[in-house]
């Protein structure tokens, strides 16, 4: 967290801790914190203040836009089925589960690791000739999420837009942009989409906060229920002090912005060129050339992801981790469990290289020293396991 952050949040964690549905005077202290805040955080979103729908973080924001407009479209006037949905191959599990439990719809990405759009066009022009001729519902919502959270590839949302308002003028548009915030121009996104999903942790704020921001074009229905927070959106007690600190690390990340993109994508580079210097075998994940060099303008800063002939990846991070360097294999929600990367095969990774992945995630705190350690501990390890792989 940002120091700034863990100040602004003290103080509802003791004396101004109140419920802010109550109505005495220290609840409505706690309800006034949370209107200032939702105005800020909305402005640097992009959105109006009423768009937004504070949840417990990423997951929750998905969950809603996917299961929330599903719903909504179910019980729309008329409607015999509640549409189809979306997505891309390579969502973050929060939107590829909910898509799968659904009978959705999964488009192929390319191995730069960006949707497939000409797919993308041909599934929504088909599913539209389908519902024309009475034999399907439609298309309800489609999902592409900003910055994909293993890979760090930026996706095109404008053209996504552009492909869905022509060949499914009555869907909605959600994106993932939970790794975002940071590295691109987020507003930009939300006027491209009618849902966008944010995380606080992911920006500096504290972990089991969020958001999603539902543009008034966008109808969904509560899947939280039990009371009338959120405008009857989504019910719970809201986490004052999560919503507070979340919008002081939105404003300095976003002060910061063009600076720390900057100063970030410096030591990005500065490791991975290291790294494919010093260690044989390696790949760039989802490298593109141009004239010869390395374009890594499709990626955001924040992320470095390489794979790693001859080694794997449970066995690197153990030895990456005794010598202080903590590292993950794909998406931190899933690392743990050491399962193989949807997001790798989604791009045409073959499987022995993928089994060799390697995640290093950059941010505010980085330091030129901390990458110095990182380029002198990870060649070491990489070697250690391949001779005893011999």
């Amino acid at each position: 967290m940002r120091p700034e952050a863990i100040e602004a949040m003290l103080p509802f964690l003791a004396d101004r801790f109140a419920n802010p549905s109550g109505a005495h005077k220290k609840a409505r202290d706690a309800r006034r914190a949370i209107d200032e805040a939702r105005d800020e955080l909305a402005e640097l979103l992009g959105a109006l203040p009423g768009d937004l729908i504070y949840t417990s973080g990423g997951t929750e924001a998905d969950n809603l836009a996917v299961f929330g407009a599903s719903r909504a479209a179910a019980r729309e006037p008329g409607r015999a089925q509640p549409g189809i949905v979306v997505c891309s191959a390579f969502e973050h599990h929060a939107v590829l589960d909910p898509v799968e439990h659904l009978g959705g719809r999964v488009v192929g990405v390319d191995r730069s690791g960006q949707v497939d759009l000409d797919r993308l066009a041909d599934l929504l022009g088909s599913e539209a000739e389908r519902a024309a001729g009475g034999e399907g519902p439609g298309v309800r919502l489609v999902t592409v999420m900003a910055v994909n959270n293993e890979i760090g590839t930026i996706q095109p949302l404008d053209r996504v837009a552009k492909l869905v308002r022509r060949h499914a003028p009555d869907a909605l548009l959600h994106t993932d942009a939970v790794q975002a915030f940071c590295w691109t121009d987020i507003a930009q996104f939300t006027r491209n989409a009618d849902l966008l999903s944010v995380s606080g942790h992911k920006f500096g704020g504290p972990k089991g906060i969020g958001a999603l921001v539902a543009r008034p074009t966008a109808t969904i229905h509560p899947v939280q229920i039990g009371g009338s927070q959120e405008r009857g959106r989504r019910s719970g007690t809201q986490n004052v002090a999560g919503i507070v600190a979340m919008t002081v690390a939105a404003r300095h990340a976003a002060r910061e912005r063009d600076a720390e993109i900057s100063r970030i994508g410096a030591l990005r580079d500065r490791l991975l060129d290291g790294l494919l210097a010093s260690v044989p075998d390696i790949i760039e994940t989802a490298s593109v050339e141009t004239d010869g060099d390395v374009d890594r303008s499709h990626r955001v800063a924040g992320i470095a992801h390489v794979c790693i002939a001859g080694v794997e990846s449970e066995a690197l991070l153990f030895l990456l981790e005794r010598e202080g360097v903590f590292a993950s294999a794909a998406s931190s929600c899933s690392s743990g469990a050491m399962e193989p990367s949807h997001v790798l095969a989604a791009i045409g990774l073959e499987s022995t290289m993928a089994k060799g992945s390697l995640r290093l995630s950059l941010g505010w705190s980085t330091t030129e020293a901390e990458i110095d350690h990182a380029l002198a501990v990870i060649p070491g390890a990489v070697a250690q396991l391949r001779r005893f792989s011999i």
